[in-house]
């Protein structure tokens, strides 16, 4: 009786190795799944600003359509490479271009005209209308700004070179 014993001991001991062995398996698998299902985001976040700002970069100048028709204390979003922009033709002629994406979290920002401000809608930033100065709010940083030219038929925004 002792052989079938240790018969069925051993039996049951390679049916527990084996049982094992699988739910060791599926856990790994299940957690290298796990680990690449959060990794590729977590990548894809991190490159993304790399590849933006690299198309980004190429552009040098913008010539926004219709802009020279654009009156004294108006207003006009256009896109400069990748990014949107904010044109503005201020109340007393000057102009002001400026980057549209809020140096907090990266909201797209919206000018107030009867404030004469621009204001990130998602925190509370504001910024100043003329110099993109953040004023208050969370912003840690001033708006990206652009140089404006305006000649009769054309308004050209270029980017301003960082010194």
């Amino acid at each position: 009786m002792s052989k079938s014993k240790t018969k069925i001991e051993k039996q049951e001991q390679d049916d527990l190795l084996s049982r094992r062995g699988f739910a060791s398996a599926a856990l790994g698998g299940v957690g290298l799944c796990y680990a690449a299902a959060v990794s590729y985001p977590v990548y894809r976040y991190l490159s993304a600003p790399v590849e933006k700002s690299a198309a980004a970069a190429a552009v040098t100048s913008v010539t926004p359509p219709d802009a020279v028709k654009l009156p004294p204390g108006k207003h006009m979003m256009f896109k400069f490479g990748a990014r949107p922009a904010l044109l503005i033709h201020h109340k007393d002629g000057t102009w002001a271009a400026l980057d549209a994406v809020c140096t907090h979290l990266g909201c797209t920002v919206q000018y107030e005209t009867e404030n004469d401000r621009i204001f990130c809608a998602c925190h509370g930033g504001i910024y100043d209308a003329k110099t993109g100065k953040n004023i208050s709010g969370p912003p840690p940083r001033p708006l990206g700004k652009y140089a404006v030219t305006v000649s009769q038929d054309a308004v050209v925004v270029t980017r301003e070179k960082q010194g």
